[in-house]
C-alpha cells in the first residue's frame, strides 16, 4: 500500500507574492528520492517552467536538514532520508492567468502544477492537502472554492482535502478571495459559480443563462460524469481566457462582458462570456475524458505532440456558440452573426494556405502559443479554423447519410467508445471512428481540410444548411461581418494590408500581411507611421486619408528611430468579410428546411423524443 503524501500551504506572504508550501511523506526511499515540478499544464500547450518560481527550498529528515541536489531545471534529488521526509519551499506567484498561481492582498489562486512536487515512485499514492485560513487582516472575508474532494473543511472551505494520484492533485484549481457565488442544478448535480472582483453584476441572470447551456451539453452526450462542477471566474479590466479541468474550470473575463442589472438581449460582450463558459464546460467531455491517446498520462516534463487538437479545441469551439442558440439563450440570427465573425477571422489569416489545422495542432508548442509579428502569414488557428472545419464535417455527415447522422452522433459515439471508458483516441482515430459510424469513407474531406490547406467551401456548406452567404470588403478595422439579410452598400474600401496600434505621434505596425500594400511598399512590423501625404496620421483619420487618395500616397515613418519615406499603392480591401442570413422558409425544399431545423434544435428535445 502506498504511503499518504501530506501537502500543505503552511502560510502565504501576499506582499512578497509567495506561497509557503511543504510536502511530507513517511516512505522508505532506499535509493533516495526525486522531486519534479511540471514544465506545463494540461490544456495549455507551451513550456512554462513553473520551477523557475521556486525562490527557496530545503529538505529535512528525522535527523534534521539534509542536502538537495538540483538535477535539471525542474528536478531535485536527495539521498535516503532517515525516517520521514519533509521538504519546505517558497513559490513566487504573480501570474494573473488561469494557468499558474497568483497572490496579492486581495486574492489567492493556484493550480497544483505550479505548487506541488511529483515524487518519483509515488505518482499513484493517496494524498492530503491542508489549506489553512490566511492570518492577516485583509483576508478576514476570504473564502475558498474548489472542486477538490473535502476531508475536513470549515464553512468557508479551509481545512483538509484528500484524493489519490498526482494527476488528480493537480487538476483542481483553487480560488481564495472575498468572492460572490450562486449554485444551480443540472441533472441532479450541483453546479457552483464563483465570481471574484466583478462589481455590479446580475447574478440571477447569469444563473438563469448558464443552467440551460450546461443542460444542453449534458443532453447532447446523454451523460454528466461528475458529482459536482465549479466555475471559478475572475473579472478584470481587460482579461479573457479559460482552462478546463475534469470537474471545474478557471476563467478570466472583462468586467464589461458580465451582465449588468437591466440588460436586455445579450450584448456582444455577454455573448462572448457565455461562449467562454460553454466552451470550457464542453471540455468536461471533449478533452478531459475524450482525449488524445498521446496526452493521456503525460508526465508534464516535456512537450507531447498530437495532430488532434483541431478536434478537441476546434469541435469544442463549434459547439460552444451553437449551444447558445440551441438552448434558447441566443436567437438563430444572433448565433449566425457570431459564426460569420469566425468565418471572417479564418479568411483574414493568410497562413491558412500554408499550414493545415493538423500541423497547427502538432506545432502548438512552438508556433500557436508563441506567436510573433509574422503569425497571420505563417500559421492558422486550430480553434477558429477547426470550428469551421467542424461545421463542414457536420454538414457533410448530414449530406452523405441523408440526414440520418450528424456531428452530434459522432460526439456521442466518441464518448461511448473512448470517454466513458477512459481510452485515449489514437492519431487519425477520428476519421476511423467516423467511417465506422457512418459506413462511409471521409478520406477526401480529411485530406483536403484537416491535413491539407484547400479553401473551405463555405458557400456550398451554408447553402446545404439553408443559410445565405456572401463576402464583402470590411467597412473598417473593427468590422468582422455578421448577420445581414440585405447586402451592405459600400464602395471599394482602401486597405493598408497591415495591423496596427495607436502610438504617441502615429501608428505602429504590429503585423504586415503577405501580399498587402504595406508589404509591397517595404514597410515592416515595428515601423511607426507618422504622416500620410504630409498630414499626421492616427487611428482616427487613417481611413479618411486613404480614401482621399487616388492611386498612391507618400508615407513617412520611423524605423529604429530614423525617419524614412515610401510610396504606398492604394488597393481595395479584399472581399473577406462574411455575412450570413437565414434563407426564408418558403424558399427552401422541405428536406432542406428540416435539416436546418434539426441543426438548430435543442439536444434536450431530441433526447426526449423530439424529431424535426
Amino acid at each position: 500500500m502506498k504511503p499518504t503524501i501530506h501537502y500543505a500551504i503552511d502560510s502565504i506572504d501576499p506582499r512578497a507574492h509567495e506561497f509557503h508550501v511543504s510536502v511530507a511523506v513517511a516512505a522508505p526511499f532506499p535509493d533516495g528520492f526525486t522531486l519534479h515540478l511540471p514544465a506545463w499544464i494540461p490544456g495549455s500547450y507551451m513550456i512554462r517552467d513553473f520551477a523557475r518560481n521556486i525562490t527557496s527550498i530545503e529538505a529535512f529528515d528525522d535527523n534534521g536538514a539534509m542536502p538537495l541536489v538540483k538535477r535539471d531545471k525542474q528536478t531535485w534529488c536527495g539521498e535516503t532520508p532517515k525516517g520521514g521526509l519533509r521538504v519546505v519551499y517558497r513559490v513566487y506567484a504573480y501570474d494573473l492567468s488561469v494557468r499558474s498561481a497568483y497572490l496579492d492582498t486581495f486574492r489567492a489562486f493556484f493550480n497544483g502544477t505550479s505548487l506541488f512536487f511529483r515524487i518519483s515512485g509515488l505518482e499513484e499514492a493517496p494524498w492530503q492537502l491542508v489549506i489553512s485560513r490566511p492570518q492577516f487582516v485583509d483576508a478576514a472575508r476570504w473564502q475558498l472554492a474548489t472542486s477538490m474532494p473535502q476531508l475536513d473543511v470549515d464553512a468557508e472551505g479551509f481545512g483538509v482535502y484528500a484524493g489519490v494520484g498526482y494527476d488528480a492533485l493537480t487538476d483542481f484549481p483553487v480560488e481564495i478571495s472575498a468572492f460572490e457565488e450562486f449554485t444551480f442544478d443540472v441533472r441532479g448535480i450541483d453546479h457552483r459559480f464563483v465570481l471574484s472582483e466583478a462589481g455590479p453584476v446580475d447574478m440571477g441572470r447569469l444563473s438563469r443563462d448558464l443552467a440551460p447551456i450546461c443542460r444542453e451539453h449534458a443532453s447532447l452526450f446523454g451523460d454528466l460524469p461528475v458529482d459536482r462542477y465549479v466555475f471559478l471566474t475572475l473579472a478584470t479590466a481587460d482579461g479573457y481566457g479559460g482552462l478546463e479541468h475534469r470537474d471545474s474550470t478557471s476563467l478570466i473575463c472583462q468586467r464589461e462582458d458580465l451582465p449588468r442589472p437591466g440588460l436586455g438581449r445579450p450584448d456582444k460582450g455577454y455573448r462572448r462570456f457565455l461562449g467562454l463558459c460553454s466552451h470550457e464546460y464542453f471540455h468536461l467531455w471533449n478533452v478531459k475524458r475524450i482525449r488524445p491517446e498521446r496526452l493521456a498520462g503525460a508526465q508534464l516534463d516535456v512537450e507531447v505532440h498530437t495532430e488532434l487538437l483541431w478536434a478537441f479545441e476546434g469541435i469544442t469551439s463549434y459547439y460552444d456558440e451553437l449551444a447558445l442558440s440551441r438552448c434558447g439563450i441566443l436567437r438563430p440570427e444572433e448565433y449566425l452573426g457570431m459564426l460569420a465573425e469566425s468565418v471572417t477571422r479564418v479568411l483574414r489569416s493568410p497562413g491558412r494556405g500554408r499550414q493545415s489545422i493538423a500541423e497547427s495542432s502538432f506545432d502548438a508548442w512552438t508556433r500557436f502559443y508563441k506567436q510573433d509579428e509574422n503569425a497571420p502569414n505563417a500559421i492558422v488557428s486550430y480553434y477558429t479554423k477547426g470550428a469551421c472545419v467542424a461545421l463542414g464535417l457536420d454538414v457533410t455527415m448530414r449530406q452523405r447519410t441523408r440526414d440520418t447522422l450528424c456531428l452530434d452522433d459522432l460526439m456521442r459515439h466518441l464518448w461511448q467508445r473512448f470517454g466513458s471508458v477512459d481510452v485515449g483516441v489514437r492519431e487519425r482515430g477520428i476519421e476511423h471512428e467516423l467511417s465506422e459510424l457512418t459506413g462511409t469513407v471521409f478520406d477526401d474531406f480529411f485530406a483536403s481540410y484537416v491535413y491539407g490547406v484547400e479553401e473551405l467551401p463555405f458557400g456550398d456548406w451554408f447553402a446545404a444548411m439553408g443559410i445565405g452567404f456572401r463576402l464583402r470588403a470590411a467597412r473598417d478595422s473593427d468590422d468582422l461581418g455578421g448577420y445581414e439579410e440585405q447586402p451592405t452598400s459600400n464602395g471599394p474600401m482602401p486597405s493598408l494590408g497591415a495591423n496596427h496600434v495607436g502610438e504617441d505621434g502615429g501608428l505602429r505596425l504590429t503585423q504586415v500581411i503577405t501580399g498587402g500594400a504595406a508589404q509591397a511598399a517595404g514597410l515592416s512590423p515595428g515601423d511607426v507611421l507618422v504622416a500620410i501625404e504630409s498630414e499626421r496620421v492616427n487611428s482616427a483619420n487613417l481611413k479618411r486619408l486613404l480614401l482621399r487618395a487616388s492611386d498612391e500616397v507618400e508615407v513617412h515613418y520611423f524605423r529604429r528611430g530614423r525617419l524614412y519615406a515610401t510610396t504606398v499603392q492604394i488597393v481595395d480591401a479584399p472581399q473577406d468579410t462574411c455575412e450570413l442570413w437565414l434563407l426564408p422558409d418558403d424558399t427552401l425544399a422541405a428536406p432542406l428546411l428540416a435539416r436546418r431545423r434539426a441543426w438548430l434544435a435543442s439536444s434536450q428535445r431530441i433526447e426526449s423524443g423530439y424529431s424535426a
